[in-house]
């Protein structure tokens, strides 16, 4: 059901499909955000293997990982999702890095990500969240950006404020995973932010 807004949209459809997804530059190493490649789909998979305890949703195979990767194309093409590998610029995947649940209207998106265990501990996460925080705050013009995580997960924690992004509260039983349902904290970075 489409609604009628009293206030012109924040964001303008067409504002990321009337181009091709970025490449986007993180700050040092030699690190960026790139579209997900099928030649990815193994390093993928293999971060769901190592990443169990924080996903339920997770994909199995290669063939599920390669309908993620098409899913990923169409979320773009919809501006329904923006979904990136960060990786080196030699091709190497470290970790995701995704915006969800994006809603042009009210300029709100949810931030997602992981690092493999090889890139851990040298603030890969932290970096691609606040590359791809500029990007769609001070570039495309997001007023607000989100993301929950457990609030068992004391890393995603410290990412999240390393990259800029502000606890603003518990989610209580908000989650289920693996070993049951989980309290999770709410960040936010908003335009502005530093």
């Amino acid at each position: 059901m489409a609604r009628t807004l009293s206030t012109p949209p924040t964001l303008a459809s067409g504002c990321l499909a009337g181009a091709p997804q970025p490449v986007i530059p993180v700050a040092g190493d030699g690190l960026l955000l790139r579209p997900w490649e099928r030649a990815d789909a193994r390093a993928f998979l293999s971060a769901y293997e190592e990443t169990r305890r924080w996903h339920t949703h997770r994909p199995t195979t290669v063939a599920q990982v390669e309908e993620w990767f098409d899913g990923y194309r169409q979320d773009w093409e919809r501006e329904k999702g923006c979904h990136w590998a960060v990786a080196r610029d030699s091709g190497e995947v470290l970790g995701r890095m995704a915006l969800r649940r994006v809603d042009l209207a009210d300029g709100a998106a949810n931030a997602a990500y992981w690092v493999l265990p090889a890139a851990r501990g040298a603030g890969v996460a932290s970096r691609a969240l606040a590359a791809v925080s500029a990007w769609a705050l001070d570039g495309i013009g997001f007023q607000r950006l989100e993301l929950d995580h457990s609030t068992r997960n004391d890393a995603s924690c410290r990412v999240a404020t390393r990259a800029g992004f502000r606890l603003e509260g518990t989610k209580r039983n908000a989650a289920v995973h693996d070993d049951g349902r989980h309290d999770m904290h709410l960040h936010a970075r908003v335009r502005g932010d530093r």
